[in-house]
C-alpha cells in the first residue's frame, strides 16, 4: 500500500519533541503531531511488501512481532497517504477499541516488524494510527455505538483498565447489559493511575468514556469485589463475570532494610502523584515527595522509566535506575533479525530528561540492592548496591546474574521506587470466585481460551496473560468478549 516507491523518496519523520527542560515543566503531553499533509507522507512509505508481518502479531523468539490486534496496517497506511480519513478510521475501528491509547503508549510492534526496517527506517504506523482517531474525534466520526436490540444478558466486568473496558465496549454493542466493577475512585485501571499523564493524558480516557456510557455500559466505582461485594454476589446477579484485575503484585525487594520509611512501589508512587493532579484539576503536584531528594529507582522497564520522568518533574536532587541485566547492544546481534523485536538500547523520554538535567544517562546496568541504609528515624538514606555477573547454576544449567565481590558501594537515597514488575493476580480475586490459577498466578484457562475453571467465570489481560502490554491487554478483552458471547447466544460476530 501507500506509495510503491514512497519509501524510497520520502525519510521516516515523526511527531516534534518538546526539549526536556521545557517539557519537565508540567505534566502535560510534550510530543506535536505532524501536520496532514506530512502525515501523509508518512503513509506513502508503506512499501506494500506482500507478507505484512506488520499486522502478524504472532510470537517469534518469546515476543510478539506485529500488531497482536491485526490491525489492517497497509490499509490505513495507503489511506492516509491519499488522505481518505474517514475511511481509514473505519477501517482502523474494525479491528480496534482504543486507538486513541495505543498511539500514545504502545512500543509499536508494528513498526519493529516492518519491512523497511531491513534498509532502513519503518513506516510511522503508530502516529499515522493517532492522526486517523484524532481526526475521527474532530470531524465528529467517534459517536455512540448503541445496540439496537438488547439480549437481557447481563454481565460484569471486574476492573476497568484496557482490557476490561475492551471486553465491556464489545459485549454492550452486541446488545448485552454489562456493569464494570472499578475498586478505585475512577475508571480507567492501568490507563488512569499506572500510566503518567505526560504519556496519556486523563482527558482521552475521560473522552473515550463518555462514549460508552451513552452507549449503555454501567461503571461503579470504589467498590473492591471480593471486599465490599462478593463472588456470590455477582455470579447470583448475572449471567456472567468476567475477570480483568491486572498482575497486580508487585514484585518486591526483599533484603536488609526494606522496612525503611521512603520505599515505596512505583505503582503506588505513580497512583499518588496522578491523584494529586487529578484531585486538584493539574492545580497542585505533589513535590513534597521528590523534591531535594536522591531518588533511587529499582527496575530498567517501562515503568521505572516512568518513575524516572516523574521525580525530574517534581524536583528530585538527583536520580539513580538500577538494572540487573547487561546494557543491551546498540545495534540488532545476528541472534536477533528481523522480525523479531530489536533488543537494542533505547533511551526513552524520562531518561532523556533526567540526561538534560543532571548531565549523565540515569542507568546503571547489571548492578542490584543488597540492603536499605536508615537515619535515626527509621527512614531510608542510603543503599548498598553490588555490580552483578552472569554465572551458569550447576543445578539447574540456567544462567543467573550474581554479585561480583568487591564491587560493594553505598549511595544516597532519600526515595526508593521499586519498579521490578508484577507477579500476578491478586490472591484475595481468585481466591473469592476460587478459580485456578497457574504457578505464576495467573488466571488459569485452556490455551487460547478465556472460560476459567469456574464455569461462567471468564479472565482476560495481565490477570490471565501476565504483566504485559496494552495492546495485548486490549486484544485479550475483544476475545474475550467473543468467548462470553459464544457461551451466552451460541455464536458470536465480535
Amino acid at each position: 500500500m501507500g506509495k510503491p516507491t514512497g519509501f524510497l523518496e520520502y525519510n521516516r519523520e515523526t511527531a516534534k519533541v518538546l526539549p526536556p527542560k521545557v517539557r519537565i515543566a508540567n505534566f502535560k503531553e510534550f510530543r506535536i503531531p505532524l501536520n496532514k499533509e506530512k502525515q501523509k507522507l508518512q503513509g506513502a512509505r508503506c512499501m506494500a511488501c506482500g507478507v505484512p508481518f506488520c499486522q502478524a502479531g504472532m510470537m517469534i523468539g518469546g515476543m510478539a512481532s506485529g500488531c497482536p490486534l491485526h490491525n489492517l496496517v497497509p490499509e490505513t497506511n495507503d489511506l492516509v497517504f491519499t488522505g481518505n480519513w474517514k475511511q481509514a478510521f473505519l477501517r482502523l475501528n474494525k479491528t480496534h477499541s482504543f486507538p486513541e491509547f495505543t498511539s500514545r503508549v504502545c512500543p509499536a510492534l508494528c513498526e519493529a516488524a516492518c519491512t523497511c526496517n531491513l534498509n532502513g527506517e519503518p513506516v510511522s504506523t503508530k502516529e499515522n494510527e493517532r492522526a486517523i482517531i484524532e481526526t475521527a474525534y474532530a470531524e465528529g466520526w467517534v459517536v455512540p455505538q448503541i445496540p439496537k436490540v438488547r439480549t437481557g444478558k447481563t454481565i460484569a466486568v471486574v476492573g476497568s483498565g484496557p482490557s476490561g473496558l475492551a471486553a465491556a465496549q464489545q459485549l454492550n454493542r452486541r446488545g448485552h447489559n454489562v456493569t464494570v466493577f472499578e475498586r478505585s475512585d475512577r475508571i480507567g485501571g492501568l490507563l488512569r493511575y499506572g500510566i503518567p499523564n505526560m504519556k496519556l493524558e486523563k482527558t482521552v480516557i475521560d473522552r473515550r468514556l463518555k462514549l460508552m456510557e451513552a452507549e449503555g455500559v454501567k461503571f461503579v466505582t470504589n467498590t473492591n469485589v471480593g471486599v465490599d461485594i462478593t463472588a456470590e454476589e455477582l455470579l447470583k446477579k448475572y449471567d456472567r463475570v468476567i475477570l480483568c484485575c491486572g498482575a497486580s503484585n508487585p514484585r518486591d525487594i526483599k533484603v536488609p532494610g526494606r522496612d525503611a520509611k521512603g520505599i515505596y512501589f512505583a505503582v503506588d508512587f505513580l497512583k499518588k502523584v496522578t491523584k494529586t493532579l487529578l484531585d486538584s484539576d493539574f492545580t497542585k503536584a505533589p513535590y513534597e515527595e521528590a523534591k531535594g531528594k536522591n531518588v533511587l529507582v529499582i527496575g530498567g522497564g517501562d515503568t521505572g522509566n516512568d518513575c524516572v520522568g516523574t521525580s525530574v518533574r517534581l524536583g528530585a536532587k538527583s536520580v539513580t535506575q538500577l538494572e540487573m541485566m547487561p546494557m543491551p547492544p546498540a545495534q540488532r546481534a545476528a541472534s536477533n533479525p528481523w522480525p523479531e523485536w530489536p533488543k537494542v538500547l533505547k533511551t526513552d523520554y524520562g531518561q532523556e530528561e533526567a540526561i538534560a538535567v543532571f548531565g549523565h544517562d540515569p542507568r546503571v546496568y547489571q548492578t542490584t540492592v543488597t540492603e536499605f541504609i536508615k537515619d535515626k528515624n527509621g527512614k531510608v538514606c542510603q543503599a548498598k548496591i553490588v555490580k552483578l555477573k552472569s554465572e551458569k547454576d550447576p543445578k539447574t544449567g540456567r544462567m543467573m546474574m550474581v554479585p561480583v565481590e568487591g564491587t560493594e558501594e553505598v549511595i544516597p537515597a532519600d526515595l526508593v521506587l521499586i519498579a521490578a514488575g508484577f507477579l500476578g493476580s491478586q490472591k484475595y480475586v481468585t481466591d473469592a470466585f476460587k478459580v485456578a490459577t497457574t504457578p505464576r498466578t495467573n488466571v488459569e484457562t485452556k490455551p487460547d481460551a478465556y472460560e476459567t475453571s469456574v464455569p461462567g467465570v471468564f479472565t482476560a489481560g495481565d490477570m490471565h496473560r501476565g504483566q504485559s502490554l496494552v495492546v495485548w491487554a486490549i486484544r485479550e478483552g475483544r476475545e474475550a468478549a467473543k468467548a462470553v458471547d459464544e457461551s451466552l447466544m451460541g455464536y458470536s460476530y465480535l
